[in-house]
């Protein structure tokens, strides 16, 4: 393994054509931290992952591990494992041979690699199927084929695009327990795609939030779940009712409601600005005025979408018992609510 203490990224760019995929991307990453790239599907981040393994040049910018700038190196003198969304196995090879293929790509002599390919596959669980082929697998199986491929060479970085995808809710939630256990029984860096907040929350020791190619927010899980630097960040964090209106005196004005929130970047007094909670924050004891349109029993309590006379669509969660049609007075905890600046995105 190629011990590093840091990885920077400096500016990386990746243009296709005239557009920007990926812009002015500038990251440091401590060795033995776990960094989920996280936003919606054509935010940047696959293409950040592939520029990290070099898969895809950058038109500007650099990487660097340590004191080594690796940018300028192919994929293959990197040393990186990458665990990918579709597994990528190797239909005609049994479990062993598909976890050994990168040891003898990379010249380890017979007996290391087969002590090194029994490892990982003991490490994933995996050790009675070892003689079998991919098909006869289970897809949950074979991602962890696809991770112990990616371990087994010591990579000092692993780098996961959406692994958990393909799976089903169940197994998807036991998986992400297994890569947290892998990455820190292992000490592994591991950088990791997903556009799931609930996996990126789960896993990471840092968010990096995408947006159209640019960084919206790196933070701890805690500081992007509980203090969004945007309403874009807001909303993908799981922020649902953002309530557009106007600001003044620290409160913002909904429908001729006015509220109390927390201000968020700059909100002279006058100017349109946004309040955003989230579904289980909003209550049924406030003042504005709307009448419920759709329930959907969850279990212990109710998703709620309620609906003002002016058209203001509000999401809730609740324990009550609602039925269409009832009318329903909205709050907004003050200490739950965040007040962004409004205007054009």
């Amino acid at each position: 393994m190629t011990r590093f203490d840091r990885l920077r990224l400096d500016g990386v760019t990746r243009r296709f054509g005239d557009a920007d995929a990926l812009s002015d991307l500038t990251l440091e990453i401590q060795r033995g931290e776990f960094i989920a790239l996280l936003g919606p599907s054509g935010c940047g981040k696959s293409t950040a992952l592939n520029c990290l393994a070099g898969l895809l040049p950058l038109t500007a910018g650099s990487i660097w591990r340590d004191e080594i700038r690796l940018d300028t190196l192919p994929p293959e003198r990197r040393g990186f494992g990458m665990v990918f969304q579709n597994y990528a196995l190797f239909p005609h090879m049994s479990v062993q041979k598909n976890v050994s293929f990168g040891l003898q790509m990379h010249g380890v002599n017979r007996t290391e690699a087969r002590r090194r390919t029994t490892d990982a596959i003991r490490l994933v669980h995996l050790e009675e199927h070892a003689t079998k082929l991919p098909g006869q697998l289970s897809g949950g199986q074979q991602q962890r084929v696809a991770i112990a491929r990616a371990v087994v060479i010591e990579p000092s970085l692993v780098l996961m695009d959406e692994p958990l995808s393909n799976l089903d809710a169940k197994l998807r939630l036991e998986m992400r327990t297994e890569i947290r256990r892998l990455h820190q029984s292992l000490g592994l860096t591991t950088v990791y795609v997903t556009h799931d907040q609930e996996e990126a929350l789960s896993l990471s020791d840092r968010l990096v939030v995408l947006r159209d190619g640019r960084v919206q927010q790196i933070g701890t899980p805690e500081e992007v779940h509980t203090r969004p630097a945007n309403r874009h960040v807001a909303d993908f964090m799981g922020y649902r009712n953002l309530l557009p209106g106007s600001f003044a005196s620290g409160k913002i004005n909904i429908l001729g409601v006015r509220v109390t929130g927390t201000p968020v970047g700059h909100l002279p007094d006058g100017t349109p600005a946004v309040a955003a909670i989230r579904p289980e924050d909003v209550s049924l004891d406030g003042d504005l005025e709307a009448t419920v349109d759709v329930v959907e029993y969850q279990g212990r309590e109710f998703t709620v979408e309620a609906r003002t006379a002016d058209g203001l669509v509000l999401h809730l969660r609740t324990g009550r018992r609602l039925a269409v049609g009832d009318p329903v007075k909205i709050g907004f905890p003050a200490d739950r609510l965040l007040i962004f600046p409004g205007g054009p995105s």
